[in-house]
Parts: structure tokens; sequence; C-alpha cells
């Protein structure tokens, strides 16, 4: 079994998770999804170049959200489901969203989609397709944030995250 090395936030933001009420995680993802969808209408090139990707961001918080609480899932995963919606939660991550805006969630799906595909190594991929709210289908999703993590976050970024899911 592979260990998340924790520190004092990671606890914390683990007791988070566990209190947060399931309509907090709704309204979260609502919120999220207004906030990408009011600055792809807003435009720029940033933004329209990384737009299929930022429209990703809720579907994969809401995934991880879900799967958190199916009682299908080992707890082994649920650390690393737990560890991957606090990323979204907490404003304290590697590129954060308040100083940049919608680009900053691209390393939370990163780290989401890295969570996901561990995931995969024991866990039916049935389950997470149950719980999956994106048009695309979520394996081919997977794939494709995780080819392109490397364009979407700068690659020493890429290996910090690596280490915290544990790849």
């Amino acid at each position: 079994m592979t260990s998340i090395p924790t520190d004092g936030l990671n606890d914390a933001k683990s007791d988070a998770v566990r209190t947060m009420p399931r309509g907090h995680a709704e309204r979260f993802y609502d919120r999220l999804r207004n906030q990408i969808h009011a600055h792809l209408e807003a435009g720029g090139p940033v933004i329209e170049k990384l737009g299929d990707f930022l429209l990703l961001v809720p579907d994969v918080f809401i995934l991880l959200w879900r799967l958190l609480n199916d009682s299908r899932v080992s707890g082994k995963n649920k650390v690393l489901l737990g560890s991957g919606v606090a990323y979204f939660i907490f404003p304290f991550d590697i590129v954060p969203e308040a100083i940049l805006g919608p680009i900053g969630y691209l390393d939370d799906l990163v780290f989401g989609a890295y969570v996901l595909n561990k995931m995969l190594s024991d866990t039916d991929v049935a389950i997470l397709r149950e719980h999956w709210s994106g048009h695309e289908d979520l394996l081919d999703t997977i794939r494709k944030v995780l080819e392109s993590a490397d364009k979407l976050v700068a690659g020493d970024l890429i290996k910090r995250l690596k280490r915290m899911v544990g790849v």
C-alpha cells in the first residue's frame, strides 16, 4: 500500500474534506463551473487555448468527490481522493487560482488526473465511469490530461504533483 506523505496542512485538509457536507461540494462545483465559463466568455488567447482543459476542472472535482463517498472504493484510494478534493478546495497549492485566475486550476486538474489514473490499478473503471459527468470518455480524458500535463503545468511542478500522488 502506497502512503501519501502528510504534514499538518494535509491532515487539516483531510479533516476538512471528511466533514464537508455533500451540498457544499455541489455548490463548489457550480461556482467553479460558472467562474470558468465567465473567464472563457471574457476570452483572451491563453484562456481560449486552454478552454477545453479548463472545462474539465469542475467535472474532475465532482468525480473525485463522488468517488470519495462511494463505499465500493478502497480506503487507500479514499486517502488519495481526499487529497485530490482538498487540493481543489484549499487556496494553498502549487499554482494558486487567487493569483493566476482560471489558469491556476490546471495544476488541480493534473493532480486529479494522476489520482484517478492511480486508482485505475485496483478499481473497476465502471465505478469511475458511473460517477463521471464529463462529455468525453473518462479514460480518454485522463489520458489527454496526462499527455498534456507538461504543456499545462511546468515540468518541475509535474514532478512535485507525481510525488504527491506516489507515481
